[in-house]
């Protein structure tokens, strides 16, 4: 077992599981890993982008799931987050100047990674922010990638009293007289963990205290809250994406997966986006909340039987 994985007793290191580092166009070096197929026959490769505040660890469940129905997963830590390297000073603060760097990042990782080690067709399944990433990404990926699933995108934020113009704004603002670093949202990473009964994520006691496990055993894994920098390029990511030359450009299909609980980003404007998206397909999972992959078992047998659904060649009467 590689010692670039950081395991706990509830979360072991999936068998055979390979871990390492790639250099951005940047020079920044960022954590990867790679997950064989357990099941048979071989059916391609699916690289997971990660949400804001994730790591690899948080999918060892979810790899399983996959490679389990004949498909290798590959997955990296985002840039400022995870075991990959920070880009300020304070390693706790979310930062990142644009989410261009992010689809840059899941480039290189294509040409260092992907294609010299993962069998094809490839798979985008994105979360949250990795959705809003994959959705960025996609015009440039019309020649690698078969399919996307994008979980919970982020496409506006839950219960904002201001527009994203407004945000955005706001944000270029204090990023211009040298405020992009404070904290926007949250602040630095709590001493405790929020109580199970006021989280907003899941539903699911077990796969709950398992991720709190993970942060306070590997705290260095784990991030506080955006700073205004990070606000403001999401701001302009979501701009972007519904811009629509940018919807016309899309040609990949894609499915996109909302929560219908979700208390983080808003399960409208997901729902209206997919339905004008002339690639895209809709699930609404009525009751989930905002990590899809971590929820109860009765929203993720929903979740994978889409998924195996839409990714072809996938038969759960093999598994």
């Amino acid at each position: 077992m590689s010692t670039l994985f950081f395991e706990t007793p509830a979360n072991p290191v999936p068998e055979n599981a390979r871990a390492g580092f790639f250099v951005t166009a940047d020079g920044k070096t960022l954590r990867y890993a790679r997950f064989p197929a357990t099941g048979r026959p071989l059916k391609g490769t699916v690289i997971i982008i990660q949400g804001r505040n994730e790591c690899i660890e948080k999918y060892f469940e979810t790899a399983r799931d996959i490679t389990a129905r004949g498909l290798g997963v590959a997955t990296f830590d985002l840039r400022g987050q995870g075991a990959s390297d920070r880009l300020i000073s304070d390693p706790e603060r979310g930062y990142v100047e644009s989410f261009d760097e992010y689809v840059s990042d899941v480039e290189r990782f294509f040409e260092e990674v992907v294609l010299a080690d993962c069998r094809a067709p490839f798979y985008i399944m994105g979360h949250s922010t990795g959705a809003l990433v994959g959705l960025l990404a996609a015009p440039r990926m019309i020649n690698r990638v078969q399919r996307m699933i994008l979980c919970v995108p982020l496409l506006g934020l839950k219960g904002l009293p201001f527009s994203n113009a407004t945000v955005r704004r706001a944000t270029a603002l204090l990023y211009n007289v040298g405020l992009g670093h404070m904290y926007l949202t949250g602040g630095p990473r709590p001493k405790q963990p929020t109580p199970f009964a006021t989280n907003v994520l899941t539903t699911d006691l077990g796969r709950y205290l398992r991720n709190v496990q993970i942060f306070q055993t590997w705290p260095q894994l784990g991030l506080g809250g955006p700073t205004a920098t990070w606000i403001h390029a999401a701001t302009v990511a979501v701009d972007k994406v519904h811009d629509p030359e940018f919807m016309a450009r899309i040609q990949i299909p894609m499915l996109f997966i909302a929560a219908g609980s979700d208390e983080v980003v808003s399960t409208e404007a997901i729902e209206h986006y997919a339905k004008h998206l002339r690639a895209g397909s809709l699930l609404t999972l009525d009751g989930a909340r905002h990590e899809v992959w971590q929820e109860a078992d009765i929203f993720r047998e929903q979740l994978l039987a889409a998924f195996d659904a839409f990714i072809p060649g996938t038969d759960p009467r093999t598994i």
